[in-house]
């Protein structure tokens, strides 16, 4: 898995604006007490900038997050540095990843397990966080489901003009292959030279995955699946369901 968000790092809070961090966190915070965990650590893989793992510190969490971008993570600190947290972050591929001890829980959010495009992979990494949890610790992860790649954003071009940022998002879904396919387009405005646009690209890819296969992944990674929920809600998922939320629990170490 190439790194990700390399040029994007700059201004991806500017233009994710309408990613509900604050309500995620809320719902994250009270999923997590609802388990009894109301304290100790936790670890977000795919933590990007850091607007998640920042906002769990502040309900007195011990973070720790993970994501392979050092540009994503040079914003993080800058966040944590203002927070005044004791939040670590580490650049680390989520396929790889390794902490220095088991935690309390695990964390992904804003569709990452997505980026893992070969289910084996991501096998492994639920083993990985089998692995690194505590007895009977959580892993909590959403996923952007199959009617959202082919139903949602399928074949289509999402353009948004601002007058520091601009960007073209070219998507298109490979229903054989299941993988959803976009570039994205950057224009960002020069700070030293304010007449002039700087123009990236990046490609990115994702796998549709069902909830059966990833229940059925939980349990060959070891863990044990618990429940599910329809995006950020307490209801269950459907075949509308654009984004599901999974509960799952550590179940022994099996890990070799």
């Amino acid at each position: 898995m190439a790194e990700a968000y390399s040029n994007f790092a700059a201004v991806y809070d500017a233009l994710m604006d309408n990613i509900p961090y604050d309500a995620w966190a809320d719902y994250l915070h009270s999923l997590l007490v609802e388990y009894d965990i109301a304290s100790g650590i936790l670890a977000e893989l795919g933590c990007g900038t850091g607007n998640i793992t920042e906002r769990m510190a502040d309900f007195g969490y011990d973070m720790i997050g993970i994501d392979n971008s050092p540009a994503m993570l040079d914003i993080a600190n800058e966040k944590r540095e203002q927070n005044h947290s004791s939040s670590l972050y580490l650049c680390q591929d989520m396929r790889e990843f390794e902490l220095y001890g088991t935690v309390a829980a695990i964390v992904s959010l804003c569709d990452s397990v997505n980026y893992i495009t070969e289910p084996e992979e991501l096998t492994h990494v639920f083993s990985l966080v089998n692995n690194y949890l505590d007895p009977d610790g959580l892993f909590i992860f959403d996923f952007h489901t199959e009617h959202y790649y082919r139903d949602v954003v399928a074949e289509a071009t999402i353009a948004e003009d601002r007058d520091d940022i601009s960007f073209i998002w070219d998507n298109y879904y490979d229903e054989d292959e299941r993988i959803n396919e976009y570039e994205l387009t950057l224009f960002v405005r020069d700070e030293e030279q304010p007449q002039l646009y700087r123009k990236y690209q990046e490609e990115h890819f994702q796998r549709a995955y069902t909830l059966e296969q990833i229940r059925h992944m939980l349990t060959e990674a070891g863990l044990e699946y618990v429940t599910a929920y329809d995006d950020y809600t307490k209801e269950s998922p459907h075949d509308r369901s654009e984004r599901i939320c999974v509960v799952a629990r550590e179940h022994g170490k099996g890990l070799a």
